[in-house]
């Protein structure tokens, strides 16, 4: 396949990857304002130890498969359909044992993420497992076909579930069980959809042989995976251990709200890139081409979202969760700040990992920062919400900093020519910083936060077009913003 097909290919998937993520965003910011409102921290508390085991388990259902069916080259499409026979058939099995194991010691493992007598949420709530095997091995057939238009029409309609069952159980109940149910209502929609609507469809095939290749590969997939959760969940055992359930709540919602703000860039070009670079893993030039490319695109928009963040945290904060939560504003401020060097420098480079088939590097990179993660918030949480969560968000940079070791040493990554791409879009970020806190000195209405908002999209834009345009057309390009159909459509 050639470059610029290639790259054609991967505007569009990012362009309808957006727009998903985009659709999304609309919705869910929404959801979760009504629901922070209509819950406590406490509710969302218990929510977040329950997905410790959900999240944990599944990543043994999926195994890795999903990335290996993805990433790997097949002689024909039997061939590609058997293995998505293996890989199909072995995560349903596994997530059903997954789930029986779950049946059968819940109450253990309720009084071991310290929720205890909770043990049939934890029951309910890892139905997912079994219904999202349905779903997980269909996506990667989506995702590997370039199929990003059709996977928008199916997110679309899950993301719709919420509003019918989730924000109608939370007014009804004021509990934590209008998460649950809504979690698995939407697993199960997004299961039916994707599995009616694709081309490929379960047949009773299966061969060990196969397995065996597939889990050369995604083994390390699935290691990668488990120091992910561990670097994702541990923390908040930690919390629980040392913080009550309010703080547990606090801090991990304070996260994902921040994640979600900045998923509607990352959620939305991490899978596009990847099924390139996978494409052009034997083309060391074309590759590093293309990986450059694309952070500097992402850090065009990632840099100046997380100093957004930052600066209007408190508005952020009340806007999106409410009053109750106010002492969430300095850590979602921080752990946004932090966001764009992290997400950059860090984050993506597991995607580069996986599609030129090292995979151990990731699984080494996330392993180290387990190392020295755990330490570090044994020692911080006992010292009160504060000292956690400063600390907790210095961890990413350390995380960067290995990172970026890794990419040169084990790949021979030319870090300097990535780091080249990032300057030119920091004069225009400090530019926006420095009118946002000017404007912030003049009134913190929140009617006047809104307009200052919009003033400082404009100015950043505005100067980069003044300063950089060639980086602004080749930024919107890149994620599959096609500038002359921008400008036609205004002229209609």
């Amino acid at each position: 396949m050639e470059n610029t097909t290639l790259k054609s290919l991967t505007a569009q998937a990012t362009k309808w990857s957006s727009v998903t993520e985009i659709a999304s965003r609309l919705v869910l910011p929404f959801i979760n304002m009504v629901l922070a409102r209509l819950l406590t921290p406490e509710a969302f508390g218990v929510i977040a130890t329950v997905n410790m085991i959900v999240s944990f388990a599944e990543i043994f259902t999926d195994a890795g498969f999903q990335k290996y069916l993805v990433q790997h080259d097949f002689e024909d499409e039997e061939e590609l359909d058997n293995n998505t026979n293996v890989a199909f058939w072995t995560n349903l099995l596994i997530s059903v044992v997954l789930w029986l194991l779950i049946f059968f010691f819940s109450e253990q493992l309720a009084i071991l993420v310290g929720n205890p007598g909770l043990g049939n949420v934890i029951v309910i709530a890892s139905l997912v497992l079994p219904v999202n095997a349905f779903s997980s091995i269909q996506m990667a057939r989506y995702k590997r076909d370039w199929n990003f238009k059709s996977l928008f029409y199916v997110r679309l309609v899950s993301i719709c579930v919420p509003l019918f069952v989730t924000l109608p159980l939370a007014y009804i109940t004021k509990s934590f069980w209008a998460l649950v149910i809504g979690t698995l209502s939407g697993a199960v929609v997004n299961a039916v959809i994707l599995t009616c609507r694709s081309r490929w469809k379960p047949k009773l095939f299966f061969s060990i042989k196969k397995l065996k290749e597939m889990f050369s590969y995604s083994w390390w997939i699935m290691m990668e995976s488990i120091s992910t959760w561990m670097t994702s969940y541990f923390d908040t055992f930690i919390v629980g251990i040392f913080l009550s359930t309010f703080y547990v709540g606090i801090y991990k919602t304070s996260m994902i709200t921040v994640n979600q703000i900045i998923s509607l860039i990352t959620s939305a070009t991490s899978m596009p890139l990847f099924v390139a670079l996978s494409r052009l893993k034997n083309d060391r030039d074309a590759l590093i081409d293309m990986y450059n490319n694309y952070m500097q695109a992402v850090a065009f928009f990632v840099f100046p979202l997380s100093i957004g963040i930052w600066i209007y945290r408190d508005f952020i904060t009340f806007i999106l969760l409410g009053s109750q939560w106010k002492e969430a504003a300095d850590f979602i401020g921080l752990w946004g700040l932090l966001s764009s060097i992290s997400i950059v420098l860090g984050t993506y480079a597991n995607g580069l990992y996986n599609a030129i088939g090292k995979t151990y590097i990731s699984f080494l990179v996330a392993l180290i920062n387990i190392l020295y993660m755990i330490p570090i918030l044994f020692w911080s949480a006992p010292l009160g919400f504060e000292t956690l969560y400063i600390s907790r968000s210095s961890v990413r940079i350390l995380f960067v900093i290995i990172q970026l070791l890794m990419m040169s040493i084990y790949i021979k990554y030319p870090i300097f020519s990535l780091i080249k791409k990032l300057l030119p879009i920091i004069p225009s970020t400090v530019l926006m910083a420095i009118v946002a806190l000017l404007l912030n000195m003049i009134s913190q209405a929140y009617l006047w936060n809104f307009v200052c908002i919009f003033i400082c999209i404009f100015v950043y834009f505005t100067s980069m077009f003044i300063i950089n345009k060639k980086l602004l057309n080749n930024s919107l390009q890149t994620l599959g913003v096609n500038i002359k159909m921008l400008k036609k459509s205004n002229h209609s």
